[in-house]
């Protein structure tokens, strides 16, 4: 091969590698801003909440619209999450499904709404102790292990689900 030839194949193989390299670069990047935004939106607020609901229980729920308020910071992030995750075609149909069932699910509770403040009752805020005894059994709670792997978490939301979709089964009889 004359040496135009040896030159020509060399600069394109190195530019095939380079743009491999920067397809699998931004492939990695998409994966790992789904993570995060799940893991630090979801997960941490959900972990956020349990401490929160532990906190008014110890003070006699004195303020109860700070559950309510994490409880919609928890709702935002799920949206927050599903739609990212959804725009980056990274998310799952599982895990999109998942993740709506668990906003479903959470806003069943007194949950606040921009400008307006949920009102707690009695009954409400017995279900809310409920779900703080769920999020730790999920293994979603302060002073807990909390693994930040999204298929953990992933597999943390489904329990939380089937949960959740019990006690709901359980008032409806």
């Amino acid at each position: 091969m004359s040496q135009k030839i040896k030159l020509i194949m060399t600069l394109s193989i190195t530019v095939n590698v380079l743009l491999i390299g920067f397809v699998a670069w931004g492939i990695i990047k998409m994966n790992f801003v789904k993570e995060q935004v799940v893991l630090t939106e979801i997960q941490q607020n959900l972990v956020e909440l349990e401490g929160v609901i532990a906190h008014q229980i110890d003070n006699h729920w004195s303020e109860p619209n700070i559950v309510t308020a994490e409880l919609g910071e928890v709702l935002n992030g799920i949206t927050l999450g599903t739609t990212t995750g959804t725009q980056l075609g990274k998310l799952s149909n599982e895990d999109k499904r998942i993740l709506e069932r668990l906003s479903y699910n959470l806003s069943q509770y007194p949950n606040d709404e921009q400008y307006t403040l949920a009102s707690v009752t009695e009954q409400d805020k017995k279900a809310l102790v409920d779900l703080r005894q769920t999020l730790r059994e999920a293994g979603l709670g302060f002073r807990m292990t909390i693994n930040a792997d999204f298929n953990s978490f992933m597999a943390q939301a489904k329990f939380l689900n089937e949960q959740l979709d019990q006690t709901y089964s359980t008032k409806s009889e």
